[in-house]
């Protein structure tokens, strides 16, 4: 709502309040006190009039306020009704029982997506559906207008070539989260690390009744292994623009990902809240359920993309529109003119870096020749590996005792600027890493971060150059750790290797050429 009036000087104090009766409030004041807006307590919000006021949701005593009321919608398509609220069968948004107080309309415009909402409040209130109108929907509109940052957000996340999946969950007892609680920890702990990403979209309202606390302590499997939580105010829609596939719930989210073209597979299918014939319950209809891991590529091409476009029609209406048609309504409440200027939405800011990466993995390598294929999953997986690689600065002392592989690496710039420091050299940390794990086979020390120095017992110090493997106009790097592996899987059979020489290493069906030389002293003596 915010871009309808920018930059008009007529429009003065925007205030913000909480109605009182939610569960969940506390989060969205606190999203609003950080995007520096003001808010008001609700017993002073009811002092004074007001030229505009602008709602969310019609629940709540909002015909205490004074002053013309525009309501619009959040989330996509009414979907869901929930036990014990409103009518049943009815979502809260097209509900008879929250839009009329004393049998009058309480909007006096009704803002809504698509005419097929008109429809279906006309079936219940015609007086309600009387002050409605199709706008659009600005959050669809501002995902459009940000696909052409979808590779800014993916550099963001640190995404690279992988295929970033996002998992959405609704709130309530048949969301995602609820139903299939252990489905993200099963994804991570399954598929390839370099092959894919992970990322959990939650409903703002599971973030608010659970904590963030709680949702780490819950969601920690997962999280250890590089799954993405992002923000739920902007960051969630980078993260849908940004994603490759979607698995979901009965909340909308799925929709906003089948307008942009993005494959969706069902984990779960919304039980007694899903109404029957909304856009969620006809999208569930048609895209393919996910019952295992192994299933996820099959049950995300199982929609052709023309469908998935097909499946989010019913839910948006006036793509690219919805700002000016929205400005238009408003102002007309407001009793002026809107401004002459031209209004388009505004692409989402970039996501914030993933802030985790496993900091050991279960290796699967098979050698051929010079060519390695290497699979890496989050040390817990119980699939069979050839050996664990371990970072062993950020992984448990089990972890590197284990280890036939230890890591460090390269240092990111703006390190410490203390005017005392001790730095480890690459062959110091090299030979403390092999003499401080008895029985490791192999170290290795970033000098850059396609550079590595790698130390092998009783074998000379090699460096290991990395390529990017080419697509097309671009280069895509991967984890050089990976690739260490499948250096370590190679030296392991063949302990007396010919330097210099260059191994094929596939990862994530992608190959990248590994440089081995002999050490310099240069590359010995380099300051980690």
């Amino acid at each position: 709502m915010a871009p309808v009036f920018s930059g008009d000087d007529r429009i003065g104090l925007r205030r913000f309040t909480l109605v009182p009766g939610s569960d969940f409030g506390a989060d969205a004041l606190t999203a609003i006190e950080d995007a520096g807006a003001r808010t008001v307590p609700w017993a002073e919000a009811l002092r004074r009039p007001y030229d505009l006021i602008v709602a969310a949701s019609p629940k709540g005593d909002l015909h205490l306020l004074t002053g013309p009321l525009a309501l619009l919608p959040h989330g996509a398509g009414f979907n869901k009704s929930l036990a014990g609220e409103g009518s049943a069968d009815a979502a809260s948004g097209l509900d008879p029982a929250w839009l009329l107080h004393g049998g009058r309309p309480l909007a006096d415009l009704h803002g809504l997506a698509h005419p097929g909402q008109i429809a279906r409040l006309a079936a219940g209130s015609p007086a309600a559906a009387g002050r409605a109108a199709v706008i659009g929907d600005p959050v669809l509109d501002r995902m459009l207008a940000s696909l052409p940052r979808r590779d800014a957000y993916r550099t963001a996340l640190g995404t690279g070539g992988r295929r970033l999946i996002a998992l959405t969950s609704t709130w309530g007892p048949e969301s995602l989260l609820a139903r299939r609680p252990g489905l993200p920890a099963e994804l991570a702990a399954h598929l390839d690390c370099d092959a894919y990403q992970l990322a959990l979209i939650l409903h703002p309202n599971e973030h608010s009744r659970t904590g963030a606390y709680d949702l780490r302590q819950a969601l920690a499997p997962a999280l250890a292994s590089g799954m993405l939580l992002p923000r739920p105010y902007q960051e969630w829609a980078s993260v849908l623009v940004a994603a490759d596939g979607v698995i979901t719930d009965h909340g909308s989210t799925a929709l906003y990902a089948a307008a942009l073209g993005t494959p969706v597979a069902a984990a779960c299918d919304g039980g007694s809240e899903l109404i029957p014939g909304s856009p969620m319950a006809g999208l569930l209809s048609r895209v393919a359920a996910l019952e295992t891991p192994d299933g996820l590529e099959p049950a995300l091409a199982a929609t052709t993309p023309q469908a998935i476009h097909s499946l989010a029609a019913p839910a948006f209406a006036e793509r690219g529109r919805s700002l000016e048609r929205l400005r238009t309504g408003l102002y007309a409440l407001l009793g002026i003119a809107p401004p002459g200027a031209p209004i388009s939405a505004l692409p989402l800011p970039s996501p914030a870096p993933a802030h985790h990466t496993p900091a050991a993995f279960a290796v699967r390598t098979e050698v051929d020749g010079d060519e390695v294929r290497v699979e890496r999953r989050p040390a817990h997986t119980e699939l069979p590996a050839h050996h664990l690689a371990v970072e062993p600065d950020r992984a448990t002392v089990a972890q590197a005792q284990s280890a036939a592989l230890l890591f460090r690496r390269h240092a990111r710039p703006g390190r410490t600027s203390a005017p005392h420091s001790v730095s480890w050299t690459a062959g110091g940390w090299t030979a403390h890493a092999l003499a401080g794990h008895p029985g490791r086979r192999t170290a290795a020390a970033g000098l850059s971060a396609s550079r590595w120095l790698l130390r092998r017992a009783q074998m000379p110090l090699l460096t290991v150059c990395i390529d990017g493997s080419p697509d097309g106009w671009a280069v895509v790097r991967t984890d050089p750790a990976a690739v260490l592996s499948g250096v370590h899987a190679w030296l392991h059979d063949n302990p007396c290797p010919g330097a210099p020489v260059t191994l094929r290493c596939r990862v994530a069906g992608r190959t990248y050429r590994a440089h081995l030389a002999p050490a310099t002293d240069a590359d010995a003596a380099y300051e980690l």
